[in-house]
């Protein structure tokens, strides 16, 4: 048990996509319930619920894709998660600050007065705040 719950959120996905799990069970916070709503609504996960065994958990169904040329073969639609700001060193920017991740094929999640947004929606409501995490 962590107590810094994102980065234990973002390494669980991590360790869980490596051997292709369906789904992997979280702390349940009020950040991690954000941050899965940001990652359903950008594609990246199918789905997530609270666990009927424990209250205190969060399921959350991972998504894969098949290429065209070998549909048997699954890939993850999360390449990777990085937690950028941490506990014992925190990152804040302003939104003209925020670089882009990947060309756009990425994003950062933003903790800000709004709650948590995207680098996107940071940059359109002119909002500075703290980077948690990147995810592509």
């Amino acid at each position: 048990m962590s107590n810094d719950t994102i980065s234990d959120m973002l390494t669980r996905i991590r360790n869980a996509i490596l051997v292709f799990k369906k789904s992997v069970r979280v702390n349940k916070t009020q950040t991690n319930i954000q941050i899965c709503n940001i990652l359903k609504k950008r594609g990246f996960i199918t789905r997530f619920y609270e666990s009927n065994t424990k209250k205190t958990d969060l399921i959350i169904v991972l998504k894969y894709y098949s290429l065209e040329e070998s549909p048997k073969i699954k890939k993850p639609c999360i390449t990777n998660l990085k937690r950028i700001s941490k506990p014992g060193l925190r990152v804040y920017s302003s939104y003209k600050k925020i670089p882009k991740l990947l060309d756009g094929l990425g994003f950062f999640i933003i903790s800000t007065s709004k709650g948590l947004i995207t680098d996107d929606d940071a940059r359109f409501f002119e909002i500075g705040g703290e980077i948690l995490c990147c995810i592509w």
